[in-house]
Order: structure tokens, then C-alpha cells, then sequence
């Protein structure tokens, strides 16, 4: 039976002190290997310099109780209200383990695992096959997400399924941004667009200046709500040496997407490669 929408947090997880992980060899064999086959070098682990190898010795050995709660699409939703206002988050139509065989929403929706990434299917109207989308829920709840890359918060997030009500214009994704937030403050916005067709994305200053590579594609208007994003970012962002805070801009206003603490697993190279040294260093003086 599906249960009715609400928040599930553990304040005391909440309180707890950061916790330190494993050292394990195979874990750290497979984080080496997999950081060559996409960047072509081996990560340094023990005194990182880029960004993307700080992702990598998060994933070896930050086990920060908080990061899971803020992970999870249901338990981060209660997170968000609590400190910036619930008009800042999408309203969860439902959520359950198994989707019901009829759905009895409003359309378009989309339908979510509350505990792994880029787990998503999108309704629009009745032409839809409900029942794929029921075939795809069932085998993101068959698996836990997080192993392959060592990800370990999302084994740590009840596994779970949500439905929401579709962010977008005409059936169309709004542009995703993607705040990046050191030590409480955000340094670069990564502008994310047509991610169901055509996805590309660029990295902005907090000046709306772009400092990624030149593309065809023209600079997105800066948000007239980026303002606001950038506070509500710094706001969430306070107490974690880096975390990134996704906005979407609904009407005019800011709506909160998510929070991630391994950006495409530290797997995605920056173009230019320059980036990737400066936003390390930027995560090395946050934890000083």
C-alpha cells in the first residue's frame, strides 16, 4: 500500500559528528582504476589537488552522518524546509515502495528513487506507458545504488520511490543550476541545459561570468532569482568543506532540486583542465 507523503529524518544522525571510513585496498584499487580510465592519470589520495580527486578520498574515507539525510530526496525536502521555508521545495505527491498499477495523479510528474541518482522517469500524459515506467521503478528498488562507484552515503538512504509533480514549461526540464559551495560559500555556478536531449553544460562565476571553455552555444540570461540561490546555497552549505546545491527557477523563483557531495562521481573532466586545480584548491582551504 502506498504511504502517505512525509518527512523522514533522524535528528540524532543530524547531531552526530563526522565519522571517518574505510581504508580498504579493494576500495581504494577501484577508485584508482576507475579515476584513470576517465582522467587518464591516477588520483593522488593522500594529498589531493583537484577536485576531482577530493571527491575520490570523500568517497575513501568521509563517513559525515549528515551527508546521507541530505542526500535523500525525501529526508533532504524536511532538511531544506527547516532552514529556508517550504515554499522552497517541490510538494512529494507520494511515495512508497512499489508504484501503484493506476496513477492517480495530476499530469505531467516524475516519478524518482529517493536514493540513487539520475533515476527518474518523466510522465506527461495519459499516451505514456505507465507500466515501463513501473518496470524501471521495480529494478531501481531491486539494487542498492552506491556500489559500483563506491559511493557509499546512498547505501545508507532507506531505498525508496517518489512522485512529484513535473518542474517545467510546456513539457520541457527547466535549465538546472548547480551551485558549488566551499567552506559556506559559493564560488561557481555550473549551468546545466537540455539534459534530456541534448545535454551540455558551463560554469559561471558568482558575477555570471563564464570561465569554462568557449561552446556554440550562447550564455544563458543570468536567473533573475540567482541572488537569492546563492544565499539560499551559502545557507545550506555552512558547515560541510564543499557541497553542491541544485536550483531550479520556477516563475521567477527559486526552487531546490538537490544537494551532492560526489559530483558526477569526480568521474567528469572540466574543460578547461585548469578548473579542475582550481576548484581543489578552493576545497583545500575550506578544510583548513
Amino acid at each position: 500500500m502506498p504511504r502517505a507523503a512525509g518527512p523522514d529524518l533522524n535528528p540524532a544522525a543530524l547531531a552526530s559528528p563526522p565519522m571517518r571510513g574505510t581504508r580498504d585496498r579493494l576500495a581504494r584499487l577501484r577508485i584508482a582504476m576507475t579515476y584513470f580510465w576517465r582522467h587518464h592519470r591516477l588520483p593522488d589520495l593522500e594529498d589531493p589537488r583537484r577536485f576531482t580527486e577530493f571527491v575520490q578520498r570523500r568517497k575513501l574515507i568521509d563517513r559525515d552522518p549528515r551527508m546521507p539525510v541530505c542526500s535523500d530526496k525525501v529526508a533532504a525536502k524536511a532538511y531544506v524546509a527547516d532552514r529556508l521555508g517550504r515554499e522552497w521545495t517541490t510538494p512529494t505527491l507520494w511515495q512508497g515502495d512499489v508504484l501503484p498499477k493506476i496513477p492517480s495523479w495530476p499530469l505531467p510528474l516524475v516519478v524518482k528513487s529517493r536514493h540513487g541518482c539520475n533515476q527518474r522517469a518523466f510522465v506527461r500524459s495519459l499516451r505514456d506507458d505507465w507500466e515501463a515506467v513501473r518496470r524501471r521503478s521495480k529494478a531501481w528498488m531491486a539494487q542498492p545504488y552506491g556500489l559500483w562507484l563506491d559511493e557509499w552515503l546512498y547505501l545508507e538512504i532507506p531505498r525508496g520511490l517518489l512522485v512529484e509533480p513535473f518542474n517545467g514549461t510546456d513539457g520541457q526540464l527547466p535549465i538546472d543550476y548547480k551551485l558549488y559551495v566551499f567552506g559556506g560559500e559559493v564560488a561557481c555556478i555550473q549551468v546545466h541545459l537540455e539534459r534530456e536531449t541534448r545535454h551540455r553544460w558551463m560554469l559561471f562565476d558568482r558575477q555570471w561570468r563564464r570561465f569554462s571553455s568557449p561552446t556554440r552555444d550562447p550564455d544563458p540570461a543570468r536567473p533573475s532569482s540567482l541572488d537569492r540561490m546563492i544565499e539560499a546555497a551559502e545557507t545550506l552549505g555552512q558547515g560541510f568543506d564543499f557541497v553542491r546545491v541544485d536550483f531550479y527557477e520556477i516563475d521567477g523563483a527559486p526552487r531546490f532540486g538537490e544537494m551532492t557531495f560526489y559530483p558526477g562521481s569526480g568521474l567528469d573532466p572540466f574543460d578547461p583542465p585548469e578548473i579542475d586545480l582550481i576548484l581543489g584548491r578552493l576545497w583545500a582551504e575550506a578544510r583548513r
